[in-house]
């Protein structure tokens, strides 16, 4: 994922930060618990594509 575009995406829901899962290939937003994939290198940012994180799924710090 490019930094550069992680630095300017944001959660389309809360307009939060959102943290990069590299083994996942998702964008986790964890103020939503919300998981959004990478498909082919572009992350889709629809909240109906979201995963929501089970209560015990860990939410990475890094």
């Amino acid at each position: 994922m490019d930094k550069r575009l992680l630095d300017i995406l944001v959660c389309p829901i809360c307009k939060g930060p959102l943290h990069y899962d590299k083994a996942a290939d998702e964008l986790i937003c964890r103020g939503d618990r919300l998981a959004f994939p990478i498909r082919d290198g572009i992350p889709v940012m629809l909240e109906e594509e979201a995963r929501a994180l089970a209560p015990e799924e860990e939410v990475s710090r890094a």
